[in-house]
């Protein structure tokens, strides 16, 4: 089979999110003059290490936030933003965090999560994800089509939780596994790993 995107691909659900997966989540939190946001992204990742950077995508818009989502709304005004990364014990309450509220709730009480707030940002964090990246943004780039724009940020500051610290490695297979996102409605999490040398 081949199509091109313009045309449509003919099968009853896109398949593009199901090819390019698992992707890890980022539970993006933010703080505006409305308030507190949190809300999952799964186009995201890590992009450098020194220093270290990470980047989140956001498609679509909210009526309430002309031309975009509250969390991109949020970072370009306040210029921070912190990445949640959720273990396997945490898929429900993260997909709850998708819901589209107005601008202004905070999803953080709705769905029983507990925040606190961050170290070197003026942000909240979600208490018991496994790990947390705390961020200045560096830029945000429009991207082609409407209402789609990438997030770039310098992590400045990382929270481990400690359950999730196991033999000096960073590993949430206790808590779950590393939760990540498939197509369609699917998510998985990631508990079996192996090894590899590189080449010299």
């Amino acid at each position: 089979m081949f199509y091109r995107p313009e045309s449509g691909h003919g099968l009853p659900h896109n398949p593009f999110n199901a090819i390019v997966a698992p992707r890890p989540i980022g539970w993006i939190s933010t703080r505006g003059t409305l308030g507190d946001n949190l809300a999952p992204y799964s186009f995201f990742n890590a992009v450098a290490y020194v220093p270290p950077q990470v980047m989140f995508a956001s498609t679509g818009a909210k009526p309430d936030r002309r031309g975009t989502k509250d969390s991109v709304a949020q970072i370009i005004e306040s210029g921070v933003f912190c990445v949640n990364i959720a273990s396997g014990d945490m898929a429900v309450p993260l997909n709850e965090t998708s819901a589209p509220l107005p601008a202004g709730t905070s999803e953080y009480g709705l769905v029983g999560l507990e925040a606190t707030q961050c170290e070197t940002i003026d942000c909240a964090r979600v208490v018991n994800a496994a790990a947390s990246l705390e961020c200045r943004m560096t830029q945000v780039l429009p991207l082609a089509g409407k209402a789609n724009f990438a997030v770039f940020g310098v992590v400045t500051g990382v929270h481990l939780r400690d359950d999730c610290i196991r033999d000096g490695r960073f590993d949430p297979r206790e808590a779950g596994g590393w939760l990540a996102r498939l197509g369609y409605r699917d998510f998985t999490t990631v508990t079996d790993l192996f090894e590899m040398e590189r080449p010299e």
